[in-house]
This record gives C-alpha cells, sequence and structure tokens, in this order.
C-alpha cells in the first residue's frame, strides 16, 4: 500500500471512530434519559439494568476516546514522516499533467 493511500485509510478510520464515538456519546445521553423519566415511573426492571448498560457504554466510550486518541497521533506521526503534503502536492501535479 502506497503511503498516500494508507493515510487516507487512516484518515478513515480516525472519522469512523469519531463517529462511533458520537453514536455512544448519544446512546450514554438516551439511556441517562430514560433513567430520569423511570424515577417518577419506578419500573423496577428499568431500575435494575439502565445503571448497569450506563455503565457498560460509559466504559466503552472511554475506551473509544483512548483508542481515537492514540490511533490520531499515530495518523499525526505517520503524516509529517511521510511528507503526505507533499506527496499530495507531487499527486495533484502529476494528476494535471505538469
Amino acid at each position: 500500500m502506497d503511503k498516500l493511500k494508507k493515510f487516507d485509510l487512516m484518515e478513515k478510520i480516525t472519522h469512523e471512530l469519531e463517529d462511533l464515538k458520537n453514536s455512544q456519546t448519544a446512546i450514554v445521553q438516551k439511556i441517562g434519559k430514560i433513567e430520569i423519566d423511570n424515577f417518577d415511573l419506578g419500573n423496577k426492571t428499568l431500575e435494575k439494568v439502565l445503571p448497569e448498560m450506563h455503565q457498560n457504554v460509559s466504559d466503552n466510550l472511554d475506551k473509544i476516546a483512548e483508542i481515537l486518541s492514540s490511533f490520531a497521533e499515530a495518523k499525526d506521526d505517520y503524516e509529517k514522516k511521510n511528507n503526505i503534503e507533499g506527496l499530495r502536492e507531487q499527486e495533484s501535479m502529476r494528476e494535471a499533467g505538469l
């Protein structure tokens, strides 16, 4: 795999991890809203299950944030080490026939 394709794949994965983080954040928020609504309702099943679900999703969110941070750092290092901007310029010039 050439350097630009590898970097593009790294960018794609970074965006997918960000999407995953956003999705998990939304799930944590939704579970929290259900927990709050259940204060008035008092459903025993929800009282029993939701806190554990909330914790599990929160733990996953923390893991995703750690992975995203580490992966983004690796992507940035790769970009600098391989002069991706310069390679993109060369590719653009080659495509333009210069």
